[in-house]
């Protein structure tokens, strides 16, 4: 929600979700999208096959509930609970196994040349 111009305000236990075109059985709120930057939170309430996902941008996710074990493309993978903050960069291949309920922010942002 827009309280003020450019001022974003949401929670974590929001009603404002819709369902993830990209992610069957996800759901997203949007908390703003504003000059190439996108943010808001995902939710998984049943179990979903691993996700292959390669971010176009700088994706950082902060987890809220759940688990995530995140695979990369050249062998590298992370585990991430609730309070973990990872950042990925643009073009990397990953596939998310996810451990449900999951919550998290993520942040979608250009890359600093």
């Amino acid at each position: 929600m827009e309280i003020a111009p450019g001022i974003h305000v949401s929670t974590s236990s929001t009603d404002d979700w819709v369902a993830d075109p990209e992610v069957p059985g996800t759901e997203m709120h949007e908390l703003v999208r504003a000059d190439g930057v996108w943010a808001g939170l995902t939710r998984m309430s049943a179990v979903v096959a691993p996700i292959e996902f390669t971010p176009e941008q700088r994706e950082t996710v902060y987890v809220i509930e759940g688990r995530a074990r995140i695979e990369f493309a050249g062998g590298a993978v992370i585990d991430l609970g609730p309070g973990d903050l990872a950042s990925l960069p643009p073009g990397v291949a990953t596939t998310w196994h996810i451990s449900v309920p999951y919550r998290e922010m993520w942040v979608f942002a250009p890359d600093e040349p």
